[in-house]
């Protein structure tokens, strides 16, 4: 593995969806999450998350060093039970045991992270440990993303679709079809900020420069295969990295930020297409320690 980043880096995401559901919410009946103040669209952090641990399983089919520790159908438990193994422990119910006296704490998080792709790069709060008595607790990840914003105000619209297919046997008697609905978003364009701190990688988890070469790859990639009919259209149009010359920075990450302008067109009205937005980067605002690189 190639060594840790000794970099930090801030970074722009811009994806948009077209006639689907970026992110529904449970407490809504799976509407598009929605700011009810302002109207604007939001997709959460863990939403975008799932969709790079996804790409990462896809493209590396758990080789070594790029499990994913939370997926699908795979309880905590049994990836924690591989650092009981490694560090050599059989009884993990003894009331006799304790951390202290084993200084298995750093042992386990050190192979998590070194395992786990994504508790390397997002960390993880591993408090679920078969033993109470033995865990690493939580593991700060270097590189944190925040919640994605529409661009402007979205509208949710409900579409009403039939299926011929009849649910019940009593049913087929009376009727031929069935009613049911989709909510989507006809047009959005979304924002997402991330951070990402060498400070971390190289006190915690040991992220790498290969890792983060991974984690561009996985950001511009993450709804290729992860289309769905629900989602619609969906797709990442740009990533803009700042990289700073050292490890702790050379500017507050919010100047960085404000120098990515991104607005509708004055003469459209309803956005459709990604071309009704222009994206304008003011250099000037950027210090010359502070590299951009546009990915897309």
């Amino acid at each position: 593995m190639s060594e840790v980043i000794k970099n930090r880096y801030e970074f722009v995401i811009l994806f948009d969806v077209e006639n689907g559901n970026p992110n529904g919410d449970p407490d809504a009946g799976n509407m598009p999450r929605i700011d009810p103040e302002t109207g604007y669209g939001l997709v959460t952090d863990v939403c975008l998350k799932r969709k790079i641990r996804n790409y990462i399983e896809t493209v590396k089919e758990d080789e070594q060093g790029y499990d994913i520790y939370i997926k699908e159908d795979v309880p905590l438990n049994r990836s924690d039970n591989r650092a009981i193994e490694y560090i050599g422990l059989k009884e993990v119910n003894s009331k006799d045991l304790k951390k202290k006296d084993l200084g298995a704490d750093l042992k386990i998080r050190d192979f998590m992270c070194r395992n786990f792709y994504d508790i390397r790069t997002f960390g993880a709060v591993m408090t679920t440990f078969v033993t109470a008595h033995l865990n690493c607790g939580q593991v700060r990840g270097p590189v944190q993303i925040g919640f994605a914003r529409s661009i402007d105000p979205i509208v949710s619209q409900e579409v009403t679709i039939t299926r011929v297919a009849i649910t019940t046997e009593k049913d087929a008697g009376n009727k031929s079809t069935e009613m049911g609905r989709k909510n989507i978003v006809p047009y959005a364009l979304y924002r997402a900020e991330g951070y990402i701190s060498a400070n971390l990688a190289r006190k915690v988890t040991g992220f790498s420069e290969d890792d983060l070469e991974l984690l561009w790859d996985a950001i511009i990639n993450m709804f290729e295969n992860d289309h769905s009919a629900a989602r619609g259209k969906m797709a990442v149009r740009e990533l803009i990295v700042f990289k700073h010359s050292k490890e702790l920075g050379d500017c507050p990450a919010y100047k960085l930020f404000d120098a990515v302008d991104v607005k509708k067109r004055e003469e459209v009205v309803y956005p459709r297409k990604y071309q009704d937005y222009t994206i304008n980067i003011c250099e000037d605002m950027i210090p010359d320690t502070v590299e951009l690189i546009r990915k897309i």
